[in-house]
Formats: structure tokens, C-alpha cells, sequence
């Protein structure tokens, strides 16, 4: 199977799942607080944040988020819908293959990597980890967020592919510690972190 076309990313898509009141999968309440928590937790970790990725952007809605907690930095959205580019000005770019003169100290990527093949998440994966030298975020739904039921699957996109847990953990783990919450490490950022703090290995 291949992945997801940038054409499914059109207009009437963020109509449905982002502006529509009754179909959107995006609230903005919960999008705050989530916000909150992450920068919160970079900046007890003492992550260094002077250059942020958005990797699949999407509306843009962690701009705000990250100018309120980090002024000092820089945000960079890079979206693969065409549409979005159009519409607010991001950078053209997909996960599986973008690149940048340096790598970032905080990169998010959210609800991007479960439209992606099982090959193109492979390179994604490893891509995120070439991106970033610092902090990671990265949210997406798996198998087994079906199985436990927890998935509205009337809300949700029916075109998401159902990756386990595990291939999201065993891809990024060679780069990255996992933190929680989310939060992934990169293994070159030279932060001090506790063993209890980090997942087991």
C-alpha cells in the first residue's frame, strides 16, 4: 500500500476535520493544555529551544504555543498539503524526506505519521532523528489505540494507516530517548536526564 496523496489534504478535508464545529477533531482547549505540558516539560528538562520544526503543521496551530513559551525562538511549518501552503504560507515539505541546512532543537510532528506506509514511516522515522538534536513530540494513533477502543472512529480519518506501538518506539529508539508524555530525546542533545525519567531500554 502506498501512503496517503497529498491530494486527500484539500480544502474540504480541513473543512471536515478542523473547521467544521461538528466533524473537527481539533480542540483548541485541549490543544493548549497539551501545549502547556510539552514546553513545561522542555523547559524542566532544559532543553535548549531557539529553533522549532512543525513538521505536518497542518493550521498552524502550535505557532502561538511555542511564541508564547519560547519567544526567543524560531518557528519553521513545513505542511505537504498544497492547500495549506497556499493558504497560510508554510514551507512545502513532507516528513518522509525533508531537510534542513541544521537540525532543530524542538521538532513537532502530530497526527502525520499514521497516513504514511509502512516503507515511508520507516524513513520518516529515521528522517525525525536526522531533524532534530534536541526535543521531539511526536503524537499519532496505533493499533492498539483501536483494540482499547479509545479511538472515536467516527471523528477519526478512515485512510490512517494502523501501525503498532512498536514499530513507532523501535524506529525512533536508536535516535531518540523516550520520555513520556510524547516528549522523545535526542540522543546527541547533552541534557542530563535521570534513568526514571527515561522509558526502559
Amino acid at each position: 500500500m502506498e501512503s496517503v496523496s497529498a491530494v486527500a489534504f484539500d480544502e474540504s478535508y480541513y473543512q471536515r476535520y478542523y473547521f467544521d464545529q461538528k466533524t473537527k477533531v481539533a480542540d483548541p482547549q485541549h490543544v493548549e493544555r497539551l501545549g502547556a505540558f510539552v514546553c513545561a516539560y522542555l523547559k524542566y528538562l532544559r532543553v535548549p529551544v531557539r529553533r522549532v520544526l512543525d513538521v505536518g503543521c497542518g493550521v498552524g496551530l502550535w505557532r502561538g504555543i511555542v511564541a508564547r513559551h519560547f519567544p526567543q525562538a524560531s518557528y519553521c511549518g513545513v505542511e505537504f498539503s498544497e492547500y495549506l501552503c497556499e493558504r497560510y504560507g508554510w514551507e512545502r515539505g513532507s516528513v518522509v524526506d525533508y531537510q534542513a541546512p541544521k537540525p532543530f532543537d524542538f521538532v513537532i510532528c502530530q497526527g502525520v505519521l499514521a497516513y504514511l506506509s509502512p516503507p515511508d514511516l520507516k524513513r520518516a522515522l529515521h528522517n525525525l532523528g536526522t531533524l532534530s538534536k534536541g526535543a521531539l513530540y511526536m503524537e499519532v494513533v496505533t493499533r492498539e489505540d483501536y483494540d482499547r477502543d479509545i479511538v472515536d472512529e467516527d471523528l477519526t480519518d478512515p485512510q490512517l494507516f494502523r501501525h503498532r506501538a512498536e514499530v513507532y518506539r523501535r524506529g525512533l529508539s536508536q535516535q531518540f530517548k523516550e520520555m513520556g508524555g510524547g516528549v522523545w530525546l535526542s540522543r546527541r542533545s547533552d541534557v542530563p536526564v535521570f534513568s526514571l525519567e527515561c522509558a526502559a531500554e
